[in-house]
């Protein structure tokens, strides 16, 4: 696992996939930085990763897109289900390659944050629990994104799906007030993505929350598994 996570590492830098996930998530934190410090105050940093939340949503598929497709488009994946090594193995490595990427820009995100606390008192409660909530969130849509690509060759194909569960899960809970089974309406409640992210916002850590987010995370991982294991037998 250990060599196939670095092996995707260093191909998220060795391409533009990296370098644009990084460079576009960056630009955005940096404007609305911008204006919490145009304000003067910084009781608007959590607002910052408030606002960022639904664009980091977004944008994830690019990190994902590749995760599975590149292998399957230039035939590389039955030289790499044949090496010694297990599905599991090779899975893991790619989302935790994945992981570390978006992993990088919340934690440069911060930056910012801490140099404005030298000479202010932000409310690290706050801006820790978001932090870590998107973290958590983006984890499952992570595992999810790896799932999707792992059903096509094509990368734009991917990174559309997973962009398309990414819109779902956003709005998902606004499809409530338009239904009136109320059997549906308690799946879809409990299925909402932003109900079990909400508490971090508010500095809770709200221990069913991260238990449910690791568990989809587990779930689409382990369906990513499956699936190259019918591969590796056809």
């Amino acid at each position: 696992m250990k060599a196939i996570f670095k092996r995707e590492l260093r191909s998220y830098f060795s391409s533009p996939v990296g370098y644009v996930f990084v460079a576009v998530l960056t630009a955005l934190y940096g404007f609305f930085y911008y204006q919490a410090m145009y304000s003067s105050t910084s009781g608007l940093i959590p607002e910052v990763f408030a606002y960022m939340f639904t664009f980091s949503m977004m944008i994830i598929p690019i990190i994902t897109m590749r995760s599975m497709t590149d292998d399957q488009k230039n035939k590389t994946d039955q030289a790499l289900l044949t090496a010694p090594v297990g599905v599991g193995s090779i899975v893991l490595g790619k989302f935790f390659a994945s992981a570390t990427v978006y992993a990088i820009i919340l934690v440069g995100s911060l930056i910012p944050a801490i140099v404005i606390g030298f000479f202010s008192s932000p409310n690290w409660v706050l801006i820790l629990g978001t932090v870590i909530g998107s973290f958590l969130y983006g984890i499952a849509i992570l595992a999810i994104g790896t799932f999707v690509s792992s059903l096509t060759q094509s990368q734009i194909v991917a990174a559309i799906g997973t962009f398309g569960i990414s819109i779902l899960l956003v709005v998902i809970d606004q499809l409530t007030s338009i239904i009136s089974n109320q059997v549906v309406v308690q799946v879809l409640n409990w299925l909402s993505f932003n109900s079990r992210y909400t508490p971090f916002t508010t500095g809770t850590f709200h221990i069913a929350s991260i238990v449910f987010f690791l568990s989809v995370a587990a779930v689409f991982l382990f369906l990513t598994a499956r699936k190259l294991e019918s591969r590796r037998w056809s």
